[in-house]
């Protein structure tokens, strides 16, 4: 493809000389032209011909000029296809050289087709060009999002909290509450940037007590499904906690849901869960607490702030 491109793109340039050095001939010299072509050289033939190398030197300059490529391209066919009707006038008539004006429709007729190949092979080529990108971003926004984490307590502890759907904002920025509405779904409440408000209702897949919980949404506004793992860690070191959330079809959804980075949002969660359970709290920044100037130093309200940092910086 970068070959063919690449090619296409020589011969554009080529084509957009060409139409330059044909249109300030047609504008500097028509009478010269005239006579090339086999046209009789009076006030109305200056005039057409001096018209038609404005179109020229145009066309040229904004293929030159590589933007929008393909449309002065097609703008030159067009020009093309003006050309020809003038010069079929012309070799009709008995008072032209129709011998003249037959070559000069060859010659006009060659480049045409010229100008048509490279016009199409532009467009294809940014075509696919295009494609390839949004495969490229689809793919990128619709990655599966997952992050994990070990934290000091039993996998039955553990499950037993991510369970009590109501509890989970106390770990999930942004997320005001999550009403229970039955045995499999429930209904979530977030609060998104610039002041919106999104709500959605949520299906529990799969719920295998103590190891793994399933879901899928149920609002095409925020289309997605996930599952949470809880896994013996090695070592006796508590429960491996793994995350994994699968965009549907909105790619990015995900990430303008939260108003930031998916990954981060779901480390922060997990770093949440961590804290909640090993320390009893979600412990606070200092950056969070404070407003405006303030010594570096935890608050005395979260005496837990140093050991959850140690905790935070061991994961």
């Amino acid at each position: 493809m970068t070959e063919q491109r690449e090619s296409s793109q020589q011969l554009a340039k080529a084509l957009g000389w060409f139409s330059i050095g044909l249109g300030i001939a047609e504008l500097v010299t028509p009478r010269a032209i005239a006579g090339l072509i086999g046209v009789q050289d009076d006030a109305k033939t200056k005039n057409i011909l001096r018209f038609y190398g404005a179109r020229e030197l145009a066309a040229g300059v904004g293929i030159l000029s590589d933007s929008n490529r393909p449309a002065w391209l097609w703008a030159r066919v067009a020009g093309d296809c003006l050309d020809l009707s003038s010069l079929f006038k012309a070799m009709v008539s008995d008072d032209n050289d129709r011998r003249r004006a037959f070559a000069a429709t060859a010659a006009v007729l060659g480049v045409t087709i010229a100008d048509v190949r490279c016009a199409m092979q532009m467009m294809n080529t940014d075509h696919a060009q295009a494609r390839t990108g949004s495969d490229a971003r689809a793919r990128t926004e619709s990655a599966p999002i997952s992050s994990s984490i070990i934290i000091a307590r039993s996998p039955e502890e553990v499950y037993a909290f991510w369970r009590d759907f109501s509890r989970l904002p106390e770990i999930l920025d942004r997320l005001d509450s999550v009403q229970v509405i039955d045995d499999r779904r429930s209904h979530w409440k977030l609060s998104a940037p610039m002041g919106r408000t999104l709500e959605w209702d949520a299906e529990t897949t799969a719920d295998e007590p103590n190891t793994r919980i399933a879901w899928r949404s149920l609002s095409t506004t925020t289309p997605h499904s996930g599952e949470v793992r809880f896994e013996p860690a090695t070592g006796q070191r508590g429960t491996k906690v793994s995350v994994e959330i699968q965009p549907a079809g909105m790619g990015g959804s995900i990430g303008k849901l939260f108003g930031l980075v998916p990954e981060q949002h779901v480390k922060i969660a997990l770093r949440n869960l961590k804290q909640l359970l090993e320390l009893g709290e979600v412990v606070k920044s200092d950056a969070s607490i404070h407003r405006g100037m303030y010594p570096a130093q935890p608050a005395a309200e979260y005496p837990a702030a140093g050991e959850a940092r140690q905790a935070a910086a061991s994961v």
